[in-house]
């Protein structure tokens, strides 16, 4: 994974925080979701799956996103929310991953935890230079990859600031409580063109009732 912070990116970070919480600066080290104890062998992990928002789920911080889970064990769980793009460049926010973006990339809000971190997903000629792995060839970037020397082997990159996590037992109870629809992730629905959209998109391609859901407007009251 590539955490990054320093005081410039802070203050652009701070442009697109949902939460009014402080946060102090993350240090660099590697954080703790890596060291998640093994899962049982009946554990069914969601890693490489997209938590889709439902109707129920009220919360402003998650209402109508997209998640991709990018680790889950019966220890927690974390992802990035994949459609809520921010008006901040990744030349402005962090200028040596830009030669890794498309040109006019921008910050994505990855979740209410630890907003000042920048965390940095990139689809991969060689999986084996990422932190982690989250789907197929798609992977964290290690915090100490040197942008030049990735620039060949990075296909798409999308960076984020701050990201979605859940305690032991807490992503299952809102399961239970229909607070999301789960759907397997594809690599596009990552690099979407179309973040605004990707709520029906996701919906649609599931089907059935929930190809209704996803005509259902943002404001409820309009249709």
């Amino acid at each position: 994974m590539y955490l990054y912070c320093h005081r410039e990116a802070d203050q652009l970070c701070n442009r697109i925080r949902w939460t009014s919480r402080a946060v102090g600066a993350l240090p660099p080290v590697a954080p703790p979701w890596f060291n998640f104890a093994p899962m049982d062998s009946s554990f069914e992990s969601l890693r490489g799956h997209l938590l889709i928002a439902s109707p129920a789920l009220i919360d402003p911080s998650f209402r109508r996103t997209v998640v991709l889970v990018t680790e889950h064990t019966e220890e927690g769980a974390m992802g990035v929310v994949l459609n809520r793009a921010s008006p901040v460049a990744v030349a402005d926010a962090v200028p040596h991953l830009a030669q890794l973006a498309e040109d006019g990339a921008c910050i994505h809000v990855g979740g209410p935890v630890q907003p000042e971190a920048v965390v940095a997903l990139a689809e991969l000629d060689d999986a084996s230079d990422s932190a982690a792995i989250a789907l197929g060839d798609i992977g964290y970037l290690r915090a100490d990859a040197d942008p030049a020397e990735l620039a060949g082997g990075v296909r798409r990159l999308r960076v984020f600031a701050g990201y979605a996590g859940w305690g032991g037992g807490q992503l299952e109870g809102e399961l239970e409580e229909s607070a999301w629809i789960v759907e397997p992730a594809e690599p596009d629905d990552v690099f979407t063109p179309d973040p605004d959209g990707l709520w029906s998109t996701v919906l649609r391609r599931k089907g059935g009732p929930f190809a209704v859901l996803a005509t259902m407007p943002p404001d409820p009251s309009q249709n």
